[in-house]
């Protein structure tokens, strides 16, 4: 039976070359075009080897002092921090200072199964310790304990086991917190010290860090927003302590990319501790998932904290970095992305129509299709003032006008022209007859 094929890609002024590289104009224009239309703010870097070809940022570090972000405005990267965390517990390892099978008794015997738990399971999230940001709110008493980052650990160490160790996969911030914990204990030394010496000042990164304090402005670092009331709203600021070594680290897009290719090209670990960060167990490594766009696929790490939005891929076969990260978040992350990359790879890809659609139009359209070529249905509805389509066990995806008969769902590659009482359903060259019902 035919499917309709719903691309994904996972939860990822301009450089000289931009001048020259249609391509790269291209995505200028359509974050541009996101921006105009309130529905994005935030920097893109794009790196080729070790050659930056793209950077540019988008709107404001700060609305309320209509300060505009640049390329060197730094942002919170939420969980891409994981891999700079994994990145340093393996050059512990390869130092002969940790061990993958080190059981987490010798750092945190309190934590229930600690016995059974080892710092490879912590890194391939396979630990059973609960999420300590989603199991339940950390507490006022906690948030004004006289050391943060110890009241975690015990709320950490309170929490009955969901599983047996090793047993399954759980995403757990908890477990990428105690290896920041794991970290401080053997070198002796703070994770924002190991952070600098370890990978910021042996790559050359500039603008990456462990904040000590809250956004500064004019150190030229941005706050997050989201869009409300027809306005961008800052974004209630975390402290540093809530997230650590699980998703703390302040970077830009430029920086993010030179580490991953460094991380790629041997300067911070070893080809066999890559090897082993980039081997998935039910999809997540040792903090590196792997992102598929068409038949590539690319490695990285994904983050949200507040309302910063980050995305980290790289691809080892023609040596590709990509960062995204978002700080006005009022437009799917995962959208934006597919369009930056169909474009970056000649990939026909139009941009998104924010013109609202005549109701009159969308009622001559609603309903249900059915059709001979494909064992499916497409239901068409309207919801809130914007229009869907739905087929047969799948999820809904917004159309987008393109003229009166013609609508699009660009991440995916759908064209539907409207006829009388019909449709045509245009995707990766084939075309689908539906009749309404």
């Amino acid at each position: 039976m035919k499917k309709l094929l719903l691309l994904s890609f996972l939860y990822f002024g301009i450089t000289v070359s931009a001048q020259v590289e249609p391509r790269l104009q291209r995505i200028d224009s359509l974050l541009s075009h996101l921006e105009k239309n309130n529905k994005f703010m935030g920097s893109l870097a794009i790196q080729e080897g070790n050659k930056i070809v793209f950077s540019k940022a988008y709107g404001y570090s700060d609305t309320k002092s209509r300060t505009k972000a640049n390329s060197e405005t730094k942002y919170k990267i939420g969980s891409i921090t994981k891999t700079f965390t994994a990145v340093i517990i393996m050059q512990l390892v390869e130092e002969k200072k940790l061990s993958l099978a080190t059981k987490l008794t010798s750092y945190f015997p309190n934590v229930k199964n600690a016995d059974k738990i080892t710092i490879d399971h912590l890194l391939h999230q396979r630990t059973g310790i609960p999420d300590y940001i989603n199991q339940d709110s950390i507490t006022k008493a906690e948030l004004n304990a006289p050391d943060l980052k110890e009241a975690i650990y015990t709320k950490i160490s309170n929490y009955e086991s969901n599983f047996e160790p090793n047993s399954k996969y759980a995403y757990s911030n908890s477990n990428y917190y105690l290896l920041g914990g794991i970290i401080e204990q053997i070198t002796k030394k703070s994770f924002a010290e190991n952070i600098e010496k370890r990978i910021v000042s042996k790559i050359g990164l500039k603008n990456t860090f462990y904040p000590s304090n809250g956004v500064q402005i004019s150190n030229n670092e941005s706050y997050s927003f989201l869009f409300n009331d027809n306005q961008w709203k800052k974004t209630e600021e975390w402290k540093n302590e809530i997230a650590y070594s699980a998703g703390a680290l302040v970077s830009t897009p430029s920086d993010l990319t030179k580490f991953i290719y460094a991380l790629f090209d041997g300067k911070l670990i070893k080809q066999s501790s890559l090897e082993a960060m980039k081997t998935l167990k039910d999809s997540y490594g040792k903090a590196l998932i792997q992102f598929p766009f068409g038949e590539r696929r690319f490695y990285g790490h994904t983050g949200g904290i507040e309302s910063f939005r980050s995305n980290i891929g790289y691809y080892p076969t023609e040596k590709i970095s990509i960062s995204l990260i978002v700080n006005g978040d009022n437009y799917n992350t995962n959208d934006i992305m597919i369009g930056i990359l169909s474009i970056y790879y000649k990939i026909p890809f139009p941009f998104p129509n924010f013109k609202k659609i005549d109701k009159a139009l969308i009622s001559k359209h609603i309903g249900t299709y059915s059709s001979n070529d494909i064992a499916l249905k497409l239901t068409i509805f309207e919801k809130e003032g914007d229009f869907f389509a739905q087929a047969t066990g799948q999820s809904a995806f917004p159309l987008t006008f393109k003229d009166e008969k013609t609508f699009i769902y660009s991440p995916a590659g759908i064209q539907i022209v409207f006829q009388e009482k019909s449709l045509i359903l245009h995707q990766g060259g084939a075309k689908f007859n539906f009749t309404k019902e």
